[in-house]
């Protein structure tokens, strides 16, 4: 049986680098900027509902149990948002230094 390359579909899947043409630096600073900030919208509205799962955990005593395990879920989420919107941060970091070291070809010697 001959052998055959697996593709496995990722939900933000890059081409290798084989793939394409040159890279567009400001494209992939865009990309990771808008994912960063999609990051940290999820971990307010996360935070935000984890929040309100609190209050009403008080408000409604025959609920409670449910709504503090709820408002745990929610704290989770936030946490998990805030995670890959610093992931993101550092993606942005690592294409913004690519993209000058395309430009201007600088090193930074260590000794």
């Amino acid at each position: 049986m001959a052998e055959e390359e697996k593709h496995h579909h990722h939900l933000f899947h890059h081409k290798d680098k084989g793939e394409e043409g040159p890279v567009d630096y400001e494209k992939e600073i865009k990309h990771h900027k808008h994912l960063e900030q999609i990051g940290k919208l999820g971990t307010a509205a996360a935070g935000a509902y984890a929040l309100h799962e609190k209050h009403d955990a008080k408000k409604d005593p025959e609920h409670a149990h449910k709504h503090k395990i709820e408002e745990e879920i929610a704290a989770a989420a936030a946490v998990g948002a805030g995670g890959f919107a610093l992931h993101e941060h550092h993606d942005k970091k690592d294409a913004k230094k690519e993209e000058k070291e395309a430009e201007g070809g600088h090193h930074h010697h260590h000794f």
